[in-house]
């Protein structure tokens, strides 16, 4: 009999709707799904477009999900164990070496 993982709760900071903002709508259907099917059940187990930031982030965050055309979406959040919970913290877009959240430039 195979144990049936719980799914983690995924919360949204409120910054995340100006970051969506500065985002193509068309892509948000994209970043929703992505953001469910990846976070959802193992947020912290390593992949090939999920993994820990060498450092933390400016925003606190530990961890980075990257996907989309060319991988050029960026979803960097926390994970809370205790709580089962995923906290979404910054959505971007990365262009080159550049990554962009709310439009303007974020310094790596």
């Amino acid at each position: 009999m195979q144990h049936k993982q719980l799914p983690f709760e995924i919360i949204y900071d409120p910054e995340i709707a100006t970051h969506m903002a500065a985002i193509e709508r068309k892509h948000y259907s994209l970043i929703r799904d992505t953001v469910q099917q990846q976070l959802h059940y193992q947020p912290l187990v390593e992949t090939r477009n999920r993994k820990p930031l060498r450092r933390p982030s400016a925003f606190g965050t530990a961890w980075e999900l990257c996907f989309g055309p060319q991988n050029r979406f960026r979803v960097f959040y926390r994970v809370d164990v205790p709580e089962h919970t995923v906290h979404i913290i910054a959505i971007g877009v990365k262009i080159g070496n550049r990554l962009y959240i709310s439009g303007e430039e974020f310094k790596l």
